[in-house]
């Protein structure tokens, strides 16, 4: 399964950006999905992740009440809604699928986006 991330921007401290996901080459309803982000200097980091129903998310604490992970099947198409953003969300922002379930790890995901830039000003 190929993946493209969108929708990322320069926003400022306090604002809503939505991602999206677009899956192509194979149905992404039989894997669980996941967003990650990655900010200049750091490692990877895990961000949300949905099972292949829907029926379970899992984010970080960081993002808990201010982002929304879910997903459209029928669309091939997963979603990040980020609202509440704080500076320290700025990152370059990853989607990705698993065949092995939900988790925060990123060897459990085996399929990568390209990313999309958010950036967050104060």
């Amino acid at each position: 399964v190929q993946l493209q991330a969108s929708g990322g921007g320069l926003v400022q401290a306090g604002g809503s950006l939505r991602l999206s996901c677009a899956a192509s080459g194979r149905t992404v309803s039989i894997y669980a999905m996941g967003w990650f982000r990655q900010a200049p200097g750091k490692e990877r980091e895990f961000v949300a992740a949905i099972s292949w129903r829907g029926g379970s998310t899992y984010s970080t604490d960081s993002v808990k009440g201010r982002f929304t992970i879910s997903r459209d099947d029928a669309e091939n198409t997963v979603f990040l809604q980020m609202n509440s953003l704080k500076p320290e969300d700025t990152a370059v922002y990853y989607c990705a699928a698993s065949k092995e379930g939900l988790g925060a790890s990123t060897i459990l995901y085996s399929n990568w986006g390209q990313g999309t830039l958010v950036t967050v000003s104060s």
